[in-house]
C-alpha cells in the first residue's frame, strides 16, 4: 500500500484513506466527501483512468516509493499546456547561507508549496519563522532531515572554505545540490573538487536580487548549467521540478557553459556594478534639470549600492575575464581624458595674446535695461538678485500661467539661426502653434523648409530685414562666437530678443552681454531634451532658462513671456534658474552622463544573452550619448567651468575603486605565498 507521505508529497493527503488492492484500478468516485482544488481534481481524474496500484514490500527502500510518486507525476504533468498549469511537486530544499538573498529566494520556495529549511553561521531563527522555514544553527542537524537540494546562497568569497567544513556524510548520497554566486567557473571547479562524486550538481545564476526583482521575477535572466546529473529519471525529474521554480516565476531560463557565463559576465556585471560603484563616490544627488540618462544613472547606483563590496570583489577575483575588462575600461577613460585636455594647450596660447578683459567683467556682472520714457534703453550693472526682482513671475505652483491667453494675434515671428537637427525639431512644433518661422543656415535646407511651412533664407541679411521679433541661435557651442560676431545685427529693430538654447548657460550669457549692444533683449535657455528624447513629446522634459536682460516696457515682456509659453504649452518641467546655477548643476548630471557614456562606447559593449537591468541602462546610456557629435560634449567640458572639476572627481573616483581592487588581491597573494612558504619550509625540514 502506498504511504500517506507519498501522497501528500502528491499534494493529496486524503488519497490514503483508499486501500489499494494488488491489480485494483482507481476510478473516479463521486461521492467523496473532501474538496479538491482545481489542479488536484485534474491530477485525481488523471491518476484514476491511469493508474494500476499494486502492493509494495514494506521492506523496500524509500527510493522506490520516490520514484514511483516522480514518475506519475511527470506523467500527468505532461497533459497541461504550460507550467504555470502543471500541479507543483514539492521539493524539501535546504538553504545554507540565510542572509539577504537566501531570504529573498526562501520567500518564493515557500509560496510555491516547497519544504524550506536553512542554515546560516548567524541566528536568522525569527527571520526564517517569519517565512515559514525551519531554521537549524547545527549543519549536521540540517542534514540529517535529508533535504532533496541544498541550495548554496553564501559569499562568494567564504563559498570555498565553507563548503569543505559541512558534513556531507549526513546526506542522502544523491541529493542536489545547486549554487547562485555571481561567478560560475570558480564553483563549478570548486563543487567538482569538494563534493563526493555521487551529488549531483547544478550550477546557476539568478540575474537579480532583491532590488531589481521587487516588483517580481517576470523575464529576469536565469542562468543554469546541469553540470552533473545522475540519468536516473527520478534524479534527472528532480533537477527539472527544481528550474521548474523559475520558469514559473515567469523567468527568461537560458542554459549556457559556466565559461560563456562568466565571457558574458565581465562585459555585463562586472562593467556595471564598477561603473555604479565609480559613480557612487561621487555622492551624486538628484537636481532639479536631471535629464533621463541621468536619472538612469541614479538608478544604477541605488541598485548596486546595495551589494556588498564582498560580492563586487568576488566578480574581480574569481572572475578571469574581469581584469581585462578593467584594463579596458582604464584604457578608454584615458583616451577621452586625453581627447579632451589635447587641444587645451592651444587655446590657452591662443588667449594669451587676446583681451578678457571686457569677458571676465561681464561674468562676473549681470546687466539690464533700464528704458528712457520712449522704451529705448540705457546699460547699467546690476546684481543676479536686482534681475530677479526685475522679472515678470508667471508661474504659481509650478504651473503655467496664460497657456490659453494668447490668441492667434499673438503668434511670434522667430528667426532660426542655425537650421540643422536641433533647429528643425523646434521648427516643427513653433509652426504647428501658430508661430510664423524665419530660418537661416550655411547649409541650403530650403527644400527641408518648405516641407515644414518655414521660409528659408540661403542670405541672412534678408533674414534681418525681416524683422523678427526673436532671434533664436541653434548653432553649435564651438562656433556660436564666430556665428555672433558675423551676424549684421544693425538690420533689426532694436527692441528684438536674442536667445539660445546651448547646453552651457555662462558661456553664452557673457558672449551675448559682450557682442549685442545693450537695447537688445536677452534670454538664456536650455531645452534638456532633443529630437531622440523628445520624439514622442516634451511633456514632463525640463526647459530651463534665465532672463538675462528683458527691457520693463510690457510688450517686451510679454513677448519674453510668449517664447517661454511655447515650451510651457507642450507640458516641459519649467525650471527658471541663473546660468552659474545651470552649469553647476549640468557639470555634476550631463557632463557625467555623457563621459560615462562616451567611456562605455569605447569599449564596444554589445548586448549579451545575460543582460541584467543595469548592462541595459548603459546600452541605452551608449546608444544616446553616441548620438551626440563630439564637438557637443567638447562643449560641455570647454565652455562649462564646473567641468574639469568634475572629471578630476571621477578620475580619482576610478582611481580609488581599482586601489581597492588591486590592494585586496595582492593581499591574498601575499597570503597564499607566505603559506606556501612555510609548507615549503616545513617539506625541507622533514
Amino acid at each position: 500500500m502506498l504511504s500517506s507521505a507519498f501522497f501528500r508529497r502528491l499534494g493529496l493527503p486524503h488519497l490514503h484513506r483508499l486501500q489499494a488492492q494488488p491489480s485494483y484500478i482507481l476510478s473516479p468516485r463521486p461521492a467523496l466527501s473532501f474538496s479538491l482544488s482545481s489542479r488536484r481534481r485534474h491530477l485525481y481524474r488523471h491518476l484514476s483512468r491511469t493508474l494500476q496500484v499494486k502492493c509494495i514490500d514494506a521492506a523496500q527502500p524509500y527510493d522506490t516509493e520516490f520514484k514511483l510518486a516522480t514518475a506519475l507525476v511527470v506523467e500527468s504533468c505532461t497533459t497541461t499546456s504550460s507550467p504555470a498549469e502543471n500541479p507543483v511537486l514539492p521539493l524539501k530544499i535546504a538553504i545554507i547561507g540565510f542572509g539577504n538573498f537566501g531570504q529573498f529566494l526562501a520567500k518564493t520556495l515557500t509560496r510555491q508549496g516547497h519544504t524550506v529549511l536553512a542554515h546560516s553561521r548567524s541566528d536568522y531563527f525569527h527571520a526564517a519563522l517569519r517565512l515559514g522555514v525551519r531554521f537549524f544553527s547545527d549543519p549536521n542537524d540540517l542534514f540529517e532531515e535529508h533535504p532533496e537540494v541544498i541550495l548554496l546562497c553564501t559569499s562568494i568569497i567564504s563559498t570555498g572554505e565553507f563548503l569543505k567544513t559541512l558534513p556531507f556524510q549526513r546526506l542522502k548520497r544523491n541529493t542536489l545540490f545547486v549554487d547562485v554566486l555571481s561567478v560560475k567557473e570558480f564553483s563549478k571547479d570548486l563543487m567538482l573538487s569538494v563534493l563526493p562524486a555521487d551529488f549531483d550538481i547544478i550550477c546557476s545564476h539568478p540575474m537579480f536580487g532583491p532590488e531589481s526583482a521587487k516588483l517580481g521575477w517576470k523575464d529576469l535572466f536565469f542562468v543554469y548549467e546541469k553540470v552533473r546529473i545522475d540519468g536516473g529519471e527520478s534524479r534527472v525529474s528532480r533537477c527539472e521540478r527544481f528550474l521548474d521554480i523559475f520558469a514559473r516565476e515567469g523567468c527568461a531560463m537560458v542554459e549556457m557553459s559556466c565559461a560563456e557565463h562568466d565571457q558574458y559576465a565581465a562585459e555585463s556585471q562586472f562593467i556595471t556594478h564598477t561603473v555604479g560603484r565609480v559613480l557612487k563616490m561621487l555622492n551624486l544627488v538628484s537636481t532639479p534639470i536631471n535629464t533621463k540618462g541621468y536619472e538612469k544613472l541614479l538608478d544604477l547606483v541605488e541598485n548596486t549600492a546595495w551589494d556588498s563590496f564582498d560580492l563586487y570583489y568576488g566578480l574581480f577575483m574569481y572572475n578571469k575575464n574581469s581584469l581585462a575588462m578593467l584594463k579596458k575600461l582604464n584604457s578608454a577613460f584615458e583616451a577621452l581624458k586625453d581627447e579632451l585636455l589635447e587641444g587645451l594647450d592651444d587655446i590657452a596660447r591662443k588667449r594669451l595674446y587676446e583681451s578678457d578683459a571686457k569677458v571676465d567683467s561681464l561674468l562676473d556682472n549681470g546687466w539690464v535695461l533700464k528704458e528712457d520714457h520712449n522704451g529705448f534703453a540705457s546699460e547699467r550693472a546690476t546684481s543676479e538678485s536686482e534681475r530677479s526682482q526685475d522679472a515678470v513671475p508667471w508661474k504659481i505652483n509650478g504651473s503655467a500661467l496664460g497657456i490659453e491667453q494668447w490668441s492667434k494675434s499673438s503668434s511670434l515671428k522667430i528667426g532660426i539661426i542655425g537650421f540643422g537637427n536641433f533647429g528643425q525639431f523646434l521648427a516643427k512644433t513653433f509652426v504647428r502653434q501658430g508661430h510664423e518661422v524665419l530660418a537661416h543656415s550655411r547649409t541650403d535646407y530650403s527644400d527641408v523648409a518648405d516641407s515644414m511651412g518655414v521660409s528659408f533664407f540661403s542670405d541672412v541679411d534678408d533674414l534681418f530685414e525681416e524683422h523678427p521679433e526673436v532671434i533664436l541661435l541653434c548653432t553649435s557651442i564651438l562656433s556660436v562666437e564666430k556665428v555672433l560676431k558675423s551676424l549684421p545685427v544693425q538690420r533689426l529693430k532694436r527692441s528684438t530678443l536674442f536667445v539660445d538654447v546651448l547646453s552651457v548657460k555662462e558661456f553664452p550669457r557673457s558672449l551675448f552681454l559682450q557682442h549685442l549692444p545693450p537695447y537688445f533683449d536677452i534670454l538664456c535657455t536650455h531645452p534638456m531634451f532633443g529630437p531622440e528624447s523628445g520624439k514622442n513629446g516634451w511633456h514632463g522634459l525640463t526647459f530651463v532658462y534665465d532672463k538675462v536682460r528683458i527691457g520693463n516696457v510690457e510688450s517686451r515682456k510679454s513677448r519674453c513671456e510668449k517664447f517661454i509659453d511655447v515650451f510651457a504649452h507642450e507640458g516641459c518641467k519649467m525650471e527658471e534658474m541663473s546660468c552659474a546655477e545651470h552649469d553647476k548643476h549640468a557639470a555634476g548630471s550631463q557632463f557625467i552622463t555623457h563621459t560615462v557614456g562616451r567611456v562605455l562606447e569605447k569599449l564596444k559593449l554589445e548586448s549579451t544573452l545575460v543582460n541584467t537591468r543595469g548592462y541595459e541602462t548603459l546600452l541605452n546610456l551608449v546608444e544616446n550619448t553616441a548620438g551626440d557629435s563630439f564637438d557637443l560634449y567638447y562643449g560641455l567640458f570647454l565652455y562649462n567651468v564646473n567641468a574639469m572639476d568634475q572629471l578630476e572627481r571621477l578620475d580619482l573616483a576610478f582611481e580609488s575603486l581599482k586601489k581597492q581592487l588591486l590592494q585586496r588581491l595582492h593581499g591574498v597573494i601575499r597570503k597564499q605565498h607566505f603559506k606556501d612558504g612555510i609548507s615549503s619550509d616545513s617539506v625541507q625540514r622533514v
